[in-house]
């Protein structure tokens, strides 16, 4: 909270030193379509509800139960928090002004949730990576998986995705404290993403933006070309399966991982290395419903569920609590 005070006060000072007269913003969000509150508001409330309790049930599976304690599913219980913190940071606000109308937050907030939100989808672009590498490992090098794939490499990856993240985005918000707001101050958005907010800064954007470009392409594109990578010899491997049933259920699964993680690091890279143009606004805010709420939704689905242990263990888990006969 330290560091976020510290931004706050400097993005409370123009150039010069002035104070700039800007001291909230107001988030757009879906204002455009006011007949459509009230069902913006149940679609998103159900989706928060599903993505948070899918989540906390895989969290707390892969905690609990023994049969879990693996690295597919140490790697998947990160990935479950991470989507639990980053629904976390946007739904409630969005559903709070679905109910009451007011769309402003005060700059220290929208600091604040830009810097969690993009600390959080930037650790998932490297965990998903690594979880990609890992089934590769698993699936093309089962002789060398127990070796490679130790206690000790898997908590290294997973406390690389999260120190990376948390050193690129002190960079950008080092640079985003630097700029100055002084005029309008409604962003065009349903939560305080970075391009809106430089739009809004009567400083010389040149240089952030010049970051932001640089470091998305690091945090997207190698991610991206592994998890391909990893998916494109997972395939071949699968194709090479003697028995056909075996052969279509792998496939099936390895095609869903594949679309999933294509839809996020590709709405990521459109929304975050497109040219900063008025006409992409809308679609950019389509694009960021992918990444933001609709994959945290989908991937304990896709990831966890349907896996045979996990189901398993629900099993188990809900027979001890007598919830299931």
């Amino acid at each position: 909270m330290a560091k976020v005070e510290t931004y706050t006060h400097l993005m409370e000072k123009g150039e010069g030193g002035n104070k700039t007269s800007v001291t909230e913003f107001i988030l757009m969000g879906f204002g455009n379509l006011p007949g459509m509150q009230i069902l913006f508001f149940l679609l998103f409330l159900v989706i928060y509800i599903v993505t948070m309790a899918a989540n906390t049930l895989i969290v707390a599976l892969v905690v609990f139960d023994q049969h879990l304690h693996t690295p597919m599913y140490f790697f998947l219980g990160n990935l479950s928090c991470l989507e639990i913190c980053c629904n976390s940071t946007i739904l409630p606000r969005m559903l709070a002004s679905f109910l009451t109308g007011d769309r402003t937050l005060s700059v220290t907030g929208c600091i604040v949730q830009f810097y969690l939100l993009g600390f959080l989808v930037t650790t998932e672009c490297y965990l998903l990576a690594a979880m990609s590498y890992d089934r590769y490992l698993a699936i093309c090098k089962p002789l060398h998986y127990v070796t490679r794939m130790n206690g000790r490499f898997c908590i290294q990856l997973a406390a690389g995705s999260w120190l990376s993240s948390f050193i690129v985005l002190n960079i950008l918000m080092c640079l985003v404290s630097q700029l100055a707001f002084c005029g309008p101050n409604e962003i065009d958005h349903f939560f305080c993403d970075l391009t809106p907010v430089i739009n809004l800064s009567c400083s010389d954007t040149s240089l952030v933006t010049l970051a932001t470009l640089i470091l998305s392409s690091i945090d997207t594109v190698p991610p991206f070309m592994l998890t391909l990578t990893s998916y494109a010899y997972i395939i071949s491997t699968i194709l090479r399966i003697p028995s056909t049933s075996g052969k279509q259920k792998a496939f099936s699964t390895c095609s869903s991982h594949l679309i999933v993680v294509t839809i996020f690091y590709g709405t990521l890279m459109i929304v975050y290395m497109s040219p900063n143009t008025g006409a992409l606004r809308a679609p950019n805010k389509v694009f960021s419903v992918f990444y933001t709420v609709l994959t945290p939704l989908i991937n304990p689905l896709i990831y966890s569920l349907r896996n045979k242990e996990v189901k398993e263990s629900l099993r188990k888990f809900l027979q001890k609590y007598r919830m299931f006969p």
